[in-house]
């Protein structure tokens, strides 16, 4: 039985203060973006990455435009410490790219850590220690005073090593388990290494401030933020950074929430990879930003591309209900969602809109690699007529009357609901045609022929049973005058109560398509659809298409 007797809030709220951030209701520009996919997220998988399988993630993380990544923590294995080596040995590091290495406050793992990095053109040097109060009671079993100059002695052999290694380094500090931690005592601590870094406005230094384990919601850790914003030393010459996790499913608006608080920077990971439940999912927060209209700086125009080579390396799945990434994030089964985008796509096509305004769905797919054809309208038994008729028009060019769209809706579920299954573009098309499409039993079209004088007059050559027969009759327009041919003939009784046609491609020898709907003396009604370079012959065969399916 579950006991919540056993559990207690286990953060530390700031001192009372007038929070600014309350007041913004969106980010205004992007973040400093860090991946930390080659470090929290590689150590997370069951399989590591080997470091072929690195070098490409790497890469991929370049092209998507991460200006920082941390690459590892060199001084834990071999496999970190060479990769790292490679990259800067084989002078894989652009220019404009900063490669960021981890390392505790302990002083062989910081000697470790510079013997590595040597070389880089730029790195940032992080380093860091607890300071919650578990740790500290726990784990250290220490004063805050000792858990201070475990800091403090840090900074200081960092800034004395980084003097000695050939390099250009800069400097990030973290006290970790910060959401542990109270408040003003992790301000001191920062503040305290901070006055042995000495930044300045030319060299800043970044101070983390993690979230490495959920403990609040996400307004605590926001109030936390614009706290020691305002009360870290050197301001001016700090970029602040955050850390994300998501043990309570909150990482995403943790970091929002942040960054409106004053932070400048965000570590993350692709697709929310990482311990327990994973960092934040860098992808979501910058789409957030995009969906309003803010350059996140970052290049998801392939989001496929992404999903194929993180999901190889990484032995990971991307979960198909992934904000932006899932394979289901934009896909529409219900028929009033599909009738509703249908429209929306319509909409913004006349009104030539710039704007993306579609119901349902708050980003163009198209923006990210993805299709309308294949991601948007899926079929199967929940949909409608609007989301059936929107695939076949998009994907095959058939515009299907209203009502004819209809019918087939009721047709094309029927068949998936006996199925249990969705239907593929390409299968919807053959329920279409299958259906509706040029039919010729038990009539088919020989020859049609017609002379017009005051009303037309046609003659029309079936065949039935394997014999021909010719039926003749008069209309006031060629369509009527067959339909009354074949009714004269047959004793069939009905009327043409819609009819529509239109080219299915460009050019002199394109083919026309049309479809008729025929009302019955029992008032039901029969559709067909024909398809010919002929306009007229199309039109004739949708006819017969309609009679066949009385």
């Amino acid at each position: 039985m579950m006991d919540a007797s056993k559990y207690a809030v286990g953060y530390y709220n700031p001192p009372k203060h007038e929070y600014r951030w309350v007041k913004k209701d969106h980010i205004e520009k992007a973040p400093i973006w860090c991946s930390v996919d080659l470090r929290d997220g590689n150590q997370s998988l069951i399989v590591p990455m080997n470091l072929q399988e690195k070098l490409e993630f790497f890469k991929m993380l370049v092209k998507v435009g991460f200006k920082e990544i941390e690459v590892g923590f060199p001084a834990a294995s071999e496999t970190e410490y060479a990769f790292l080596r490679t990259l800067i040995e084989n002078d894989m590091i652009p220019e404009d790219v900063t490669v960021q290495v981890l390392t505790q406050c302990r002083d062989h793992i910081i000697r470790k850590t510079f013997e590595a990095v040597q070389g880089a053109p730029r790195a940032v040097i992080h380093f860091y220690n607890s300071t919650s109060v578990a740790q500290r009671e726990q784990v250290f079993k220490m004063s805050r005073e000792e858990i201070k100059q475990i800091a403090v002695d840090g900074a200081k052999l960092v800034k004395q090593l980084a003097s000695e290694y050939e390099g250009n380094f800069l400097f990030e500090y973290s006290p970790e388990s910060f959401t542990g931690t109270e408040p003003d005592y992790a301000v001191e601590v920062c503040n305290a290494v901070l006055d042995v870094m000495q930044p300045t406005p030319e060299r800043p230094m970044i101070i983390n401030l993690p979230v490495t384990v959920e403990m609040s919601m996400p307004h605590v850790y926001a109030n936390q933020i614009e706290w020691c914003s305002d009360n870290l030393k050197y301001r001016d010459s700090v970029i602040l950074s955050l850390h994300p996790h998501n043990d309570r499913g909150t990482g995403v608006a943790d970091t929002e929430l942040a960054l409106l608080a004053g932070a400048d920077r965000v570590e993350g990971t692709l697709f929310g990879n990482g311990e327990r439940t994973g960092n934040v999912d860098i992808i979501t927060v910058a789409m957030n930003m995009y969906s309003h209209g803010v350059d996140p700086h970052l290049d998801f125009s392939d989001m496929p591309s992404l999903v194929e080579v993180y999901e190889r390396v990484t032995r990971m799945h991307v979960y198909e209900r992934s904000p932006y990434a899932g394979a289901l994030v934009f896909a529409a089964f219900s028929g009033s969602h599909q009738d509703a985008i249908a429209k929306g796509m319509k909409w913004r096509d006349e009104k030539n809109l710039h704007r993306w305004t579609v119901p349902y769905i708050p980003v163009d797919p198209k923006d990210i690699g993805r299709t309308y054809d294949a991601d948007v309208i899926r079929i199967n038994s929940q949909s409608g007529k609007g989301g059936i008729g929107y695939l076949l028009e998009q994907t095959y060019g058939y515009i299907l009357p209203g009502k004819m769209r209809e019918h087939l809706g009721y047709t094309v579920k029927s068949v998936s609901d006996h199925a249990h299954k969705e239907l593929s573009a390409p299968e919807v098309r053959d329920v279409f045609q299958k259906t509706y499409l040029n039919k010729t039993s038990p009539f088919k079209l020989v020859d049609v022929s017609f002379i017009q004088k005051k009303d037309f007059f046609a003659v029309v050559t079936l065949e039935t049973g394997g014999q021909q027969r010719e039926f003749s009759g008069i209309g006031n327009g060629r369509l009527d005058a067959v339909a009354n041919a074949i009714q004269s003939g047959t004793g069939m009784e009905f009327t043409i109560d819609t009819y529509t046609q239109h080219a299915l491609e460009q050019g002199s020898t394109s083919r026309a398509i049309s479809y008729v709907g025929l009302k019955w003396g029992s008032g039901t009604i029969t559709w067909g659809a024909g398809t010919d370079t002929d306009v007229m012959t199309s039109s004739v065969k949708a006819l017969i298409s309609a009679v066949n399916n009385k």
